[in-house]
């Protein structure tokens, strides 16, 4: 180990001395056991050849060959080779952010592209450069309700996506917000219970469309009685989606949030991802991060300028309106190189295949005994169904049969140990759906 550290053995004694720990093992005591290092005697170091070859071996045991039909707010669609292509440029790729937009204009355009299809794709006035992911997107939302209200209820959908739930607890643990989640429901919104809690101390409404469980609804009856009390409505939304479904903005949804991941960016254990924003015109300057606007210099020549930037690094830090918030850039460049591709045109037909292609999946799952399709409401790409037997031993089984079949909805949802989420985007052909249902037939009846 000592080959990898630039301190002498003296030193490091002298460190340990200071610090109490009889040994670098000691110094890391207080982390659970397995969440330690297996050791800190580092072998001896191998050469390129023999990294490279040991990197594949690790590779390897990554199911990357699975057929996935797993969804839960991170899908997985085609990218077509032209949005890396284009984004791996190095003018791109090499800009880390535009805090200097004059010596940025091609990140600039870039956004003010970004911010336009946004806005075009939502309905909504106004969206600011990317923020982290879906989660914080919706986080930063809820305190831009706060502010705009000067209320701190909010009202959750418990179809909300439960990671991004989980993410928003976690961030306003501290801050002085009083959270109520309606009743559990795989179909659509449970009007009643939204309304029973709705009064002149709610801030907002936060509702999904798609919801966790797939469903479509409609919100425009829930989104003026959150009116009507003075509240506002937030809305996550998937992206993809939108090729077919009314707009947020159509409805009178106020803040739109959402993960971009879909559009153009692969899935990979996370991130990087990128979350989207879009707001009213009203709302504009209680937005958080960054809005690139278009102008004209002195002589007359058209140019970009951050014409937003409220981030603590900007102005007093009581002002800011957020201090996590950050663009996603080069994640976002490739969301709008990834839908300028596909144009309006495209983006329907995607969705549109989307939709019939889960459509098909449900009708051959139909037929198998003991399975059954919840249909209670319409769907779009992503639809739950009701095993005969617990469903993470089915994911196990399948996982043997080279699927990755869903997503085990037991593990946020209690009572629902037997419900599956099933995803199906473009990437499933119908040869693939016919092999992952009749696999999922011998599991099931074996």
């Amino acid at each position: 180990m000592s080959d990898f550290i630039p301190h002498t053995k003296e030193e490091i004694s002298e460190m340990l001395k200071a610090a109490g720990a009889s040994s670098l093992e000691d110094l890391f005591s207080d982390i659970k056991p397995e969440l330690r290092p297996r050791s800190f005697n580092i072998p001896q170091g191998l050469s390129e050849l023999e990294v490279v070859e040991h990197l594949k071996k690790l590779g390897l045991k990554n199911n990357t060959h699975l057929v996935n039909f797993l969804g839960a707010g991170f899908y997985d669609h085609y990218i077509p080779a032209a949005v890396d292509a284009l984004a791996g440029r190095s003018e791109f790729y090499t800009a880390y952010t535009p805090y200097q937009p004059e010596c940025s204009q091609g990140c600039c355009n870039q956004f003010i592209e970004y911010q336009t299809a946004i806005c075009e794709l939502t309905g909504l006035d106004a969206s600011n450069a990317s923020l982290y992911d879906g989660g914080t997107a919706l986080f930063e939302a809820v305190l831009m309700a706060n502010r705009i209200t000067n209320r701190h209820k909010i009202i959750i959908d418990n179809a909300v996506n439960p990671v991004y739930r989980k993410m928003l607890y976690t961030y306003t643990s501290n801050l002085n917000i009083e959270f109520i989640e309606t009743a559990v429901a795989h179909g659509q919104s449970l009007r009643a219970d939204i309304y029973k809690h709705l009064d002149d101390t709610t801030a907002a409404v936060i509702l999904q469309n798609p919801n966790f469980f797939g469903v479509v609804d409609n919100h425009e009856d829930i989104i003026k009685e959150i009116h009507d009390s003075g509240a506002l409505a937030i809305q996550s939304v998937y992206p993809v989606s939108l090729g077919m479904l009314k707009s947020p903005g159509s409805i009178g949804v106020d803040i739109a949030t959402g993960e971009g991941q879909c559009l153009g960016n692969p899935l990979s254990f996370g991130g990087p991802y990128l979350g989207f924003m879009a707001v009213k015109k009203d709302f504009v300057r209680k937005m958080p991060g960054r809005i690139v606007g278009a102008t004209h210099d002195k002589d007359g020549k058209r140019g970009f300028v951050l014409t937003l930037q409220a981030r603590e690094q900007h102005i007093r830090r009581e002002k800011a309106t957020s201090n996590i918030c950050s663009n996603e850039a080069l994640c976002a460049l490739k969301a709008v190189i990834y839908l300028s591709l596909l144009g309006k045109s495209g983006l329907k037909e995607l969705a549109e295949y989307n939709h019939r292609m889960s459509e098909f999946a449900k009708t051959l799952l139909d037929k198998i005994p003991g399975l059954e399709v919840k249909r209670s409401s319409p769907t779009f790409n992503e639809f739950v169904v009701c095993l005969p037997r617990n469903a993470e031993e089915v994911v196990d089984a399948m996982f043997k049969k080279g699927f990755a079949c869903g997503f085990p909805l037991g593990r946020f949802y209690k009572g629902m140990e037997n419900y599956l989420l099933v995803s199906v985007t473009e990437r499933r052909t119908t040869s693939e759906i016919e092999l992952f249902a009749e696999n999922l037939k011998e599991v099931l009846c074996s």
